[in-house]
């Protein structure tokens, strides 16, 4: 089987967030796996740099705005998997984020950036732009992707089926409706049925309408987006997809995230010899200058700084548990007003609080060692990767009950427990999960150890989710068409 997977970001060539992760870690297993796969990515300067032994596929010459477009075939740094490189300096070398400028402002041409990327995915599909490798799958990741569903339902001879996957439905690629000639696509997909959404052009609607099958990233999200409160106006779309609509449960990388071999912390460590795990929590509070406390329950952030994240409520919330005695670490970067606030904070509890704004692989390893808890507060979480990462390290997920953290994380009230779970989206709630968690770690020293224990014990490898997709695959392509618009 031939998947191709479109995505605007991949882990290590460019990372903003739990995407990137996605990106890396799902074709590679797919490909241990036995499927032929490749990845389709923009040209971005970090991109060009970080890709081995590019050589060019066709000269597409001039389109979406950009007047010189070259598809590249290169390799990607450690897997090694086949990627395809959108060469469009226009477009694409530019200093910023893949999505934005420095001052977090869009860029104004996103809406050509992104469609160019979704019609060479179909074009690639149609054996159109390869002529020595064709896709049997378009497998798009998130909005920036989405559009090659539309591009592959739009040409009538293909056989090519397309799964489309929502890592965050509050992200859907809004813009101007009187920029649709600029798409590429016929005027019948210009309709409510298609990709216009209440005056505006959606790209995430040209996946929900027009995918084979949609999938997200959790179980339990899978059923939030068909509700008003986390559609985000699209729960009607999500709905009447109906069974085509599933929740696949993300991975993590089991070799890069392992406390057993990770070669960016302090001591290793693993289930059976959690010493080393004390070593790096030591380790943590010295290079972060806390205060020595062994009794300080050490709570992690690693987190896109947002209200989505819930980090609101940690704000409200730690001028208590800093009193309480709890230490916190944060690493992070995002909206401007919370970066400001837990600087503040980092200044108003000097020795109990730590801020590093901006984002560290390394660091991020650092953390999860030697941090007891790491805190996901989130309003709501398609699957989230951090609390995963922090049950691998033996580090206890604090988490609120909402998509993918209520499909990991379990509370130590119950049998299955392996972190601390609470419901109100409130500074009282999740004070009072953390609260909880620094008690148990003093009082019952036993049961917190059989608690990391548990968690680091589980299989949250890639392989069973790549079977699952596989097996999508597998089903779309015995489908006979798409319910929804334009089929």
């Amino acid at each position: 089987m031939r998947v191709l997977h479109v995505a605007a970001e991949v882990y290590p060539l460019v990372k903003t967030g739990g995407l990137a992760d996605v990106v890396a870690a799902l074709p590679a297993a797919q490909a241990r796996q036995g499927a032929e796969v490749r990845l389709l990515l923009p040209g971005l300067p970090s991109v060009m740099d970080g890709v081995q032994h590019a050589r060019p596929v066709i000269d597409i010459g001039s389109c979406f705005g950009a007047l010189r477009v070259r598809l590249l075939l290169a390799r990607m740094p450690g897997t090694g998997l086949p990627v395809y490189v959108l060469d469009a300096p226009y477009l694409y070398r530019r200093t910023g984020s893949p999505y934005g400028n420095h001052g977090g402002e869009e860029w104004p041409d996103n809406l050509q950036r992104f469609a160019l990327l979704g019609w060479v995915a179909a074009h690639l599909a149609a054996d159109d732009a390869d002529l020595k490798w064709r896709a049997d799958i378009v497998h798009a990741h998130d909005w920036h992707a989405a559009l090659a569903c539309a591009h592959v339902a739009d040409h009538p001879a293909s056989d090519v089926r397309s799964v489309f996957t929502i890592h965050n439905m509050a992200f859907q690629g809004l813009f101007p409706l009187h920029d649709w000639p600029l798409l590429g696509l016929a005027s019948r997909h210009m309709s409510p049925a298609g990709l216009e959404f209440h005056g505006q052009l959606s790209f995430m609607k040209a996946g929900l309408q027009y995918a084979h099958r949609i999938t997200t990233v959790s179980p339990t999200y899978a059923h939030e987006i068909a509700t008003a409160e986390f559609g985000f106006g699209l729960d009607g779309a999500i709905r009447s997809r109906g069974a085509d609509v599933v929740g696949i449960l993300n991975g993590i990388d089991a070799d890069v995230w392992n406390p057993a071999i990770d070669p960016a912390i302090a001591a290793r460590y693993d289930d059976a010899r959690l010493e080393g795990k004390r070593a790096c929590r030591e380790a943590l509070q010295a290079e972060l200058g806390l205060a020595a406390d062994d009794d300080a329950l050490l709570l992690a952030v690693i987190s896109r700084l947002s209200a989505q994240k819930g980090l609101d409520l940690l704000l409200a919330a730690l001028p208590q548990l800093a009193a309480a005695g709890v230490q916190l670490v944060l690493l992070g970067t995002g909206e401007p007003s919370l970066e400001a606030a837990f600087r503040m904070a980092s200044e108003a509890h000097a020795g109990r609080v730590h801020v590093h704004i901006g984002y560290d692989e390394a660091r991020a390893h650092r953390l999860l060692a030697g941090a007891d808890a790491i805190v996901v507060p989130s309003r709501f979480e398609p699957c989230g990767l951090t609390q995963m990462y922090g049950l691998r390290y033996g580090t206890l997920p604090i988490v609120r009950r909402v998509g993918g953290l209520a499909d990991t994380v379990h509370d130590a009230g119950g049998t299955q427990g392996n972190g601390f779970v609470f419901d109100e989206a409130t500074p009282t709630a999740l004070a009072a999960a953390v609260l909880r968690a620094a008690r148990l770690r003093t009082q019952d020293p036993k049961t917190w150890r059989m608690l990391q224990q548990r968690g680091m014990a589980a299989d949250l490898a890639w392989a069973g989710s790549a079977r699952r997709y596989l097996q999508l695959y597998r089903d779309a392509a015995g489908s006979a068409g798409v319910p929804g618009a334009g089929r």
